[in-house]
């Protein structure tokens, strides 16, 4: 798709080139020449160097891993082109970070989601573009207009293809994820279960029932983030031990911090899928059962849409 559209600028930050620079080409637009460096005691600094005044600005960011300078980064790049008098400012944010603080676990804890929405907002950003937001309500964090996009149909496109779909069951790792297993089951027209499990304490899972049949499945786990791991090795387990040939899962957002690739490479686990939202380290990129797909289309197809006022919505359709 190309912009047709010399209007349209693509300013990317350092957290994912290679997903911004493959963005550009679907778009047939070159990044924007820009600098976003740091200082010798770490401070960031951004200079864009070309004339974006009256231009329609698309920041290309995800605040993932170092999540705290990334989101930085995201911040000064917004000031800076606000300060540039760019027509429209849109925050491109592959990966939401700080979306699992969605919401008051306990007393005295922050909802740190809203508060990175107004960082944002604040900073002069005019909408905002993610994916797989950990919580759809996040939207309404935000003041600006905000589009949650789904990875589900790059996803279902690679699960076609490589998949005989008539002894699949897709599954949900846990309750909570349950609306996204199904949209994804109803997709390709398969059955759904449920991992059930029980959390002990931050960062365990205790995996307790599976609900639904999975003997003689192959079975696909759907959730949005994989981050420790445990708790997707240890679904794995579960619907092996309840007679599941082969277990893979497809995961929007590769995390996977600390010790997570090798405990997915050393788990049950036949594939886990992951899209480049966040950039994959080393270790993912030749871990044996870790494959990344790309969706560079699906934002530039949406970036391309929202610069010509078109309906993003309907890519879901």
């Amino acid at each position: 798709m190309s912009s047709n559209n010399g209007s349209i600028k693509l300013v990317a930050g350092n957290s994912n080139r290679p997903l911004a620079e493959a963005i550009g080409a679907y778009l047939a637009t070159p990044l924007s020449k820009a600098v976003v460096r740091r200082f010798a005691d770490m401070e960031i600094f951004v200079e864009i160097q070309e004339n974006v005044r009256g231009k329609d600005v698309f920041v290309l960011q995800s605040t993932s891993f170092p999540t705290n300078d990334h989101l930085m980064e995201l911040l000064i790049i917004i000031d800076a082109l606000r300060r540039s008098s760019a027509r429209r400012i849109t925050a491109v944010l592959p990966y939401f970070g700080y979306a699992r603080q969605d919401r008051r676990s306990s007393g005295r804890t922050p909802i740190s989601a809203k508060l990175v929405a107004n960082l944002i907002t604040h900073a002069g950003a005019d909408r905002v573009l993610t994916v797989d937001l950990h919580a759809g309500q996040i939207q309404g964090f935000f003041d600006i207009p905000t589009d949650n996009l789904f990875a589900a149909p790059v996803m279902v496109q690679d699960v076609k293809s490589r998949f005989d779909l008539n002894d699949i069951t897709v599954v949900s790792p846990d309750v909570g994820g349950v609306v996204r297993a199904r949209a994804l089951a109803k997709r390709i027209d398969a059955q759904l279960a449920i991992v059930d499990k029980r959390r002990e304490r931050p960062g365990e899972s205790e995996v307790m029932n599976v609900i639904g049949d999975v003997r003689g499945k192959r079975c696909i786990l759907v959730d949005d983030i994989i981050d420790s791991g445990g708790t997707l090795v240890n679904a794995a387990d579960a619907l092996l031990e309840r007679g599941a040939t082969e277990v893979h899962a497809y995961i929007s957002h590769g995390v996977l911090s600390g010790g997570a690739v090798a405990r997915v490479t050393a788990s049950n686990l036949k594939e886990l899928v992951i899209t480049d939202s966040i950039q994959p380290t080393e270790a993912v990129r030749v871990a044996r059962n870790i494959r990344v797909i790309s969706i560079a289309s699906l934002l530039a197809e949406a970036i391309g849409r929202t610069a010509h006022e078109e309906s993003v919505s309907s890519l879901f359709n």
